[in-house]
């Protein structure tokens, strides 16, 4: 009987709107015939992204797409790897000789390191391999001092003062993703000035090892051999990665988790004009320090769906599909950042699309 060989695994990591779901779009849309499985683990009730992976032309029809397509709302892979990954690894591993790859793209939220030392478990290590892990950096964001795309005043001021602690949790997550890297692509590179790029590239290469490799991109467009088959077998090496995360898992305690104290929203809302949906998100923003907001919205007299994605105040949208006969035509929102309030949110925004 054949040996299968080990199925390879990228692992695509990066924070809160860095272009992870772009970027695995684009290796969808140019597998040139690979078999590709994709896992999107999404911080929030709503299978957003997975809703805009399943759109790719990735040479099969819907049914197939959404039997490839696996989604974990869960929201951290780090804390609940082992209730939800774990069936869906063992599916994947079951049908091992119809696939050539698997695609992971974790939360803005997740460690990658625990979910690469999920690969040394027995019934995994023997059937699959982590080619990869890589980290998207989105680099205007680093190069503003954010990380995360969103200026957190009260981060930047911490900085400032020798006095006070000079690492955030933000800065700490984003560490980690990088300490666990095999490659980092420092995206929207075509947004930020030369000498921005090169301050990014070496505040990145402060928290790599050093055989680590920085590539730079816009939009995620790289060559599929750039970003598959590096063979990194990163499970066999993790564990040497340092990560500011590790203490913080030491015993059965996980009250002091870094993430905790972000929130993810969802909200249904009717019908919204565009202007006065995207004018009143861009308000609510800028009012209550919201990091991610990503979702569809239904305009009136449109027979397609809108789909929004913000980061900060930038917003990218597009009409993605037309609405199908017994699908309701609501907006659906997923609002992601810290200390939010539900309720006052949705008022607001109630309000605001009233008017």
């Amino acid at each position: 009987m054949k040996t299968l060989a080990k199925l390879p695994v990228t692992i695509v990591t990066g924070f809160l709107g860095s272009g992870k779901t772009t970027l695995l779009r684009h290796m969808l849309d140019n597998a040139q015939g690979r078999r590709i499985a994709v896992i999107v683990n999404e911080f929030g009730e709503l299978g957003i992204d997975g809703e805009i992976l399943k759109q790719c032309s990735i040479g099969c029809t819907e049914e197939e797409a959404n039997g490839r397509v696996y989604e974990l709302a869960n929201g951290c892979l780090c804390c609940t790897v082992q209730e939800e990954f774990f069936p869906v690894m063992r599916e994947l591993v079951a049908r091992r000789g119809d696939l050539d790859h698997i695609l992971i793209e974790t939360s803005g939220l997740a460690l990658p390191k625990p979910l690469v030392q999920a690969f040394q478990w027995p019934e995994i290590r023997g059937a699959c391999t982590v080619d990869a892990v890589i980290t998207v950096v989105d680099s205007p964001a680093v190069a503003a001092g954010t990380f995360a795309a969103f200026p957190d005043q009260v981060d930047a001021q911490r900085k400032l003062d020798p006095n006070l602690d000079h690492e955030s949790p933000l800065h700490e997550l984003f560490a980690d993703q990088l300490s666990s890297a095999d490659l980092v692509i420092l995206n929207k590179a075509d947004l930020i000035s030369p000498e921005d790029l090169a301050r990014v590239r070496l505040e990145v290469a402060e928290e790599l090892p050093p055989a680590v490799k920085v590539i730079e991109a816009s939009s995620g467009r790289l060559p599929l051999d750039v970003l598959l088959g590096l063979g990194a077998g990163s499970e066999e090496h993790i564990d040497a990665r340092h990560s500011h995360h590790d203490h913080h898992h030491d015993g059965d305690d996980h009250d002091d988790h870094d993430h905790d104290a972000f929130d993810s929203i969802s909200l249904e809302l009717p019908q919204a004009d565009e202007s006065l949906l995207l004018d009143a998100l861009t308000q609510l923003v800028v009012k209550h320090g919201i990091l991610r907001v990503k979702g569809f919205a239904a305009v009136p007299n449109k027979p397609m769906r809108l789909l929004l994605q913000g980061v900060g105040t930038r917003f990218d949208k597009h009409f993605d599909r037309a609405w199908t006969a017994d699908e309701p035509r609501v907006t659906r929102l997923v609002l992601i950042g810290q200390e939010l309030d539900a309720a006052l949110l949705e008022a607001t925004l109630r309000a605001a699309l009233a008017a």
